[in-house]
């Protein structure tokens, strides 16, 4: 099932580039040369499509869908980087070139295809969209980039070879508990007829705090292996008893992992357009709203005491169990209960400790021939289904205005950054620069960086709001007056290793903490003040909240 946690996040695209390339297509590629466009090896395309640049974002924006429901494609929020990398299966990374608009303008995508189209013939159709629509123009092949390199440690691998059978993949196991008391909980994964291409591509989606550069496989090994890992948790390496991904995979696998330069598989942008062509004049006739989505039945009852919190979404159903209502409200109107500071506002005391559990059905008869796991609608219908079923089942009625939040600005005091290439590509990524030993090194305490290449000071405040980020939940605002871009990576300790000096609580519009104390550790605010010479400032600015005026305890009747 599809969780309904707070705070959806990009996924990792790990397939194979070549698996989403038909035979002929790819032949046709080897043929012609580098260049191509989709014209003359791709031809799936949607039966009619809208493009629109992304609508602006009261709350941190996100990629979300970007699959088929029905007959009905959409992909909300995503940028030129964002769609290239589904069309093409390939990581963010594996992309090089382009304009400098590249991962930072953000488009809407509304498309129709056959009901029983295929997932990776909807790919297909994404990529003639962007070639037709954006004029895209890539080639493919090859370039040195910085990756973790997966090679043998020791002469013979600690794993098994494979029998054949079993499905092959790995599949994630629950947490298990640390004999160390007070320990963090293990990942696990079980691995079966796992070869170590497609693990290495497999490991980085799996501990991408650890993985920040692409998994390359250099064991040599052909066959197919059965194995398990566990390790902890990035931000839980240093506790008792935690065990980092490299420990993990050495002492487990007899593998290891090593930062060096590797050839990777790259489609290089020669050229795309930043205005897609025109929509056809009657789209709004032919690509007409999809009718509301509506719960067909819901039951809603308090949770049993002790009741794991679990659940999600699948195929036609809600199956969700020991959530309170709280989370469900910041979860229906995109409010993080980490870093919104107030914008809940009125919530009476027992909204954060009643727990309970909902399942429902949507309308539209079972899921048929649908897998169960498929969505039966997109994000946004769901969102607004689960906002009818609190409002019909607690009464639960809200709105929204405007009222002072706590947040920051970002200030000049010496700055220190280096001036950008006009040319190079708008963004800031979660990882240290390309061209980093690991700078950990130098410093244990410091386990997060964030490298940003050509952006304004505006761009770097609303950058720092990314989901990706998990940094601020509203963009920091530039009163900087630096003009032009830049170029800068700054390293920082990540919120949950540091302990604030004093008593006092954090505040919860932020990850900004107090003031480290003396032993390397460095937050946020202190990395951006000695790093780049700037400095954050708390300020009262308006922002909508959300206001309750009423809710109901207790549920009506099943």
């Amino acid at each position: 099932m599809a969780h309904l946690n707070q705070g959806v996040r990009l996924a990792a695209f790990t397939l194979s580039a070549a698996a989403l390339i038909p035979v002929t297509a790819a032949r046709s590629f080897a043929q012609n040369g580098t260049a191509r466009t989709a014209r003359a090896t791709v031809e799936p395309a949607f039966e009619v499509a809208e493009v629109r640049p992304s609508p602006p974002s009261t709350y941190p924006p996100f990629m979300r869908d970007g699959y088929l429901i029905g007959s009905r494609y959409a992909l909300r929020q995503a940028t030129m980087l964002d769609m290239i990398s589904i069309a093409y299966g390939l990581n963010r990374e594996n992309v090089q070139g382009g304009p400098a608009w590249l991962d930072w303008d953000r488009f809407d995508i509304t498309a129709v295809a056959p009901e029983t189209t295929p997932p990776a013939t909807v790919r297909l159709m994404l990529r003639s969209l962007l070639e037709i629509r954006f004029g895209l123009l890539i080639h493919q092949g090859t370039a040195a980039m910085p990756a973790w390199v997966l090679s043998l440690a020791d002469q013979k691998p600690k794993m098994k070879p494979s029998d054949g059978s079993g499905q092959p993949g790995c599949q994630r196991q629950k947490q298990s508990s640390n004999p160390v008391p007070s320990p963090p909980p293990y990942n696990e994964v079980s691995c079966r007829n796992e070869t170590m291409q497609r693990f290495a591509r497999e490991l980085r989606a799996m501990a991408p705090l650890y993985l920040n550069r692409p998994v390359v496989d250099s064991t040599g090994l052909k066959d197919a292996w059965d194995f398990d890992l566990k390790w902890s948790a990035r931000t839980r390496s240093r506790e008792p008893g935690a065990i980092s991904i490299f420990d993990a995979v050495q002492n487990q696998l007899g593998l290891k992992l090593t930062l060096a330069t590797a050839p990777t598989e790259v489609f290089t942008v020669e050229s795309v357009d930043e205005k897609p062509t025109p929509n056809l004049p009657d789209i709004e006739k032919r690509l007409p709203p999809l009718p509301p989505a509506r719960l067909e039945v819901s039951v809603v009852r308090p949770a049993q005491a002790g009741e794991e919190t679990r659940g999600g979404t699948g195929g036609d159903r809600i199956d969700i169990h020991a959530f309170t209502l709280k989370e469900r409200i910041d979860f229906a109107w995109f409010l993080d209960p980490e870093k919104s500071g107030g914008m809940l506002v009125d919530a009476p005391k027992w909204l954060d400790k009643d727990r309970f559990d909902i399942q429902a059905k949507i309308a539209g008869g079972d899921a048929g021939n649908i897998p169960s796991e498929s969505p039966r609608i997109d994000k946004d219908q769901l969102l607004q289904l689960l906002r009818e079923l609190l409002a019909e089942r607690f009464h639960l009625k809200v709105h929204f205005e405007n009222r002072p939040i706590s947040g920051y600005v970002l200030v000049a005091v010496a700055p220190k950054m280096s001036t950008a290439s006009p040319s190079e590509r708008t963004g800031c990524e979660m990882g240290p620069g390309a061209d980093a030993k690991n700078p950990e090194l130098a410093n244990p305490a410091i386990d997060r960086f964030l490298t940003c290449r050509n952006v304004t000071m505006a761009q770097f405040g609303e950058a720092l709001r990314y989901p990706r980020f998990d940094l601020f939940y509203f963009p920091v605002q530039d009163v900087t007056g630096l003009k032009g871009s830049y170029d800068f990576t700054i390293g920082f300790t990540s919120s949950y290793r540091l302990q604030p000096r004093a008593p006092s609580p954090v505040d919860s519009s932020s990850k900004v903490m107090p003031a480290s104390e003396p032993t390397g550790a460095l937050s946020l605010d202190e990395a951006i003040r000695k790093e780049l010479g700037l400095k954050l400032e708390k300020v009262q600015h308006p922002e909508p909240v959300l206001v309750i005026d009423h809710v109901d305890e207790q549920p009506t009747p099943n």
